[in-house]
């Protein structure tokens, strides 16, 4: 089970971003969004200089089934 609904619809960076900054809208506590929301911002800005197709797609798919288990935690 995805942590929101579409998960299967991401295809590039920008779509995955967007949709785990909408994952950490849904954590119980501030503290914990914060936290979520900077690591997110943080991963975007290393990874954001990549160009292997193979690549982005396993960070996409890492990436969600990353947020699933923080979701399901």
């Amino acid at each position: 089970m995805a942590p929101l609904p579409n998960a299967e619809l991401v295809q590039n960076s920008l779509q995955l971003y967007r949709y785990l900054l909408r994952c950490c809208k849904q954590l119980p506590e501030e503290n914990i969004r914060q936290h979520y929301r900077h690591a997110v911002r943080q991963s975007f800005k290393v990874h954001a200089d990549e160009d292997n197709p193979e690549r982005i797609q396993q960070i996409i798919k890492r990436a969600i089934e990353d947020a699933d288990w923080i979701m399901n935690k």
